[in-house]
């Protein structure tokens, strides 16, 4: 696909130097990487996943990173929440998350959203941002999530993660090429459920770590132009039998998806 950003019309000296391995990078280079550096990414959570998500977007050098999560840090979350850390205890996710990406990346503005985001404000709080990616651990917040991105035409990274098993894929209600794949496609409403709690049924913390990676890998993709997202595409993971496999995503609907603004 074509970028979805247009470039920063030049980097600061120091950040030159820190994102130098991208610049080399085949479908990056330095034109790639100024625009990374010009793109805006709403995060929807600093968890599990959310956490090496905003890491790996603040190392590759995206230039505004919104943060939005209304928890705060606890013991219990360190075994996999690598943004934050012992002495985080007890203070908002966004404010750890957000000391943790101005540490690694001093040019990346943070914008932190302390509030739960929901069907009522999610259109105002992603409106800014190029590209959502949404790392919830409820159906509520997801479909909210989801809602917003198709109505604002927005490009939705999507992750999930529960026991040793994970799923990954790209939603898009309005891409500029190929057919238009949502979160109803994939659930359609009334069919999901309410997935048991990471407390329940715990979580691998490494597997987190592999798909959090995946999704900064998507989004840097989206602002780049470089290779084929995952769009129409969920890629499945078993980290307990070592296997990854791919389904396809298809329209639930024929003709043009009907997005109310």
């Amino acid at each position: 696909m074509q970028p979805l950003v247009a470039p920063a019309s030049a980097l600061a000296p120091a950040e030159l130097v820190r994102t130098a391995r991208h610049a080399v990078l085949s479908g990056i280079g330095e034109e790639g990487q100024r625009r990374l550096s010009a793109a805006h990414v709403a995060v929807v959570g600093a968890g599990g996943l959310g956490s090496p998500v905003l890491l790996a977007l603040a190392a590759a050098g995206v230039g505004t990173l919104t943060v939005i999560d209304d928890d705060v840090v606890e013991l219990t979350n360190l075994q996999r929440q690598l943004a934050h850390r012992v002495d985080d205890i007890g203070i908002a996710k966004t404010a750890s998350a957000g000391r943790a990406i101005t540490a690694l990346a001093p040019q990346t503005v943070v914008i932190e959203t302390a509030e739960r985001l929901d069907a009522t404000n999610a259109e105002s709080l992603l409106a800014d941002a190029d590209i959502v990616v949404d790392t919830s651990d409820s159906f509520a917040t997801r479909r909210a999530v989801a809602a917003a991105a198709e109505n604002l035409g927005r490009p939705l990274v999507w992750g999930a993660v529960q026991e040793w098993h994970a799923q990954a894929t790209v939603f898009w209600s309005a891409p500029p090429e190929g057919e238009a794949v949502v979160l109803a496609d994939l659930f359609p409403p009334g069919t999901e459920g309410e997935p048991p709690s990471c407390a329940q049924v715990g979580v691998l913390g490494a597997l987190c770590v592999q798909v959090g990676g995946m999704l900064a890998a998507e989004v840097v993709k989206l602002i780049t132009g470089a290779g084929t997202p995952l769009l129409g595409r969920l890629a499945v993971i078993d980290a307990l039998g070592g296997r990854q496999h791919e389904v396809a995503i298809r329209p639930a609907s024929i003709g043009p998806r009907e997005v109310h603004a």
